[in-house]
């Protein structure tokens, strides 16, 4: 990003702009923008204060009603078109290109992975959707499936994250994630940011799905340590560990703040994919 310093407001700096221009983190420059623009949003601003407390009751709502009937008037087919829904009709352009660029690079980086364990067999649901309709086939609870079968399948088959020589590191895998996707939508209507949309979602989820769904949902947010660990263990780099927010597998938080930690476990995800792109160019 350029930036003009001689037009810089020393005594009004812009928040935004500090954070665009940072380079301290693994962020791509195109996704970074896209959630700065969303963060600067007035749906942000003036509704996310709104949307959090009243998502977070309904939580609590919908996890005793899960008390009498844990899996009862659940379906997963109603969820994601709802999902669908929204995000046609009311989600940002930024908010969208964040979510399904999410689902690329999740499933290129479980790729990568099991192509670095040491030669053990991964069963692949790779997820990469390139329309709004393809979200609709259980695609955000396969998502979560997706991390615990893949950490069950690694270490049952006795796969090793070692460190490996640059040279010999098998990228293929990693490919560009932009050029996949689809154009936005962006009409007056598409305004909600991404943060007050995960708020709003959320309860969705614990709603529609079983509360043995829901649960183990919101604990996949916490395996972003783990799968850090495994991608600092192969480029033999342990300090990427510190850019995972979602941390202590074996310790579960509350679903209460399954939205704000979805949102951190985007961060980790887009900062631990730019590690590796970072590797493929060779640091």
């Amino acid at each position: 990003m350029h930036y003009d310093l001689t037009k810089h407001d020393f005594n009004d700096p812009n928040p935004w702009i500090a954070l665009e221009l940072d380079q301290s983190t693994y962020f791509d420059p195109s996704a970074k923008a896209a959630l700065l623009r969303g963060n600067a949003s007035r749906s942000r601003q003036f509704l996310l204060p709104i949307i959090r407390p009243l998502a977070r009751l309904t939580i609590i709502l919908v996890q005793l009603v899960r008390i009498v009937i844990p899996n009862g008037l659940t379906s997963s087919r109603c969820l994601h078109a709802l999902i669908v829904w929204g995000m046609k009709y009311f989600l940002s352009p930024e908010a969208n290109y964040l979510i399904f660029r999410h689902f690329h690079i999740g499933s290129q980086m479980l790729k990568f992975l099991g192509d670095n364990a040491g030669g053990v067999q991964i069963k692949p649901h790779p997820l990469k959707p390139r329309s709004f309709d393809d979200f609709r086939d259980n695609t955000y609870v396969q998502h979560d499936l997706n991390i615990f079968n893949f950490i069950i399948q690694v270490n049952a088959q006795g796969g090793q994250f070692k460190p490996v020589p640059l040279e010999q590191i098998d990228f293929s895998a990693i490919e560009d994630v932009d050029s996949q996707l689809p154009a936005m939508p962006d009409s007056w209507h598409n305004f909600l940011d991404l943060q007050s949309a995960i708020e709003f979602y959320t309860p969705l989820f614990g709603l529609f799905l079983s509360d043995k769904d829901f649960w183990r949902s919101s604990n996949s947010l916490q395996l972003d340590e783990t799968i850090a660990i495994y991608v600092a263990r192969l480029f033999d780099r342990e300090g990427i560990v510190a850019l995972a927010n979602n941390k202590h597998p074996c310790v579960p938080i509350s679903t209460l703040e399954a939205g704000f930690r979805l949102m951190l476990h985007g961060l980790d995800a887009e900062n631990l994919y730019g590690f590796i792109k970072q590797a493929l160019r060779g640091f």
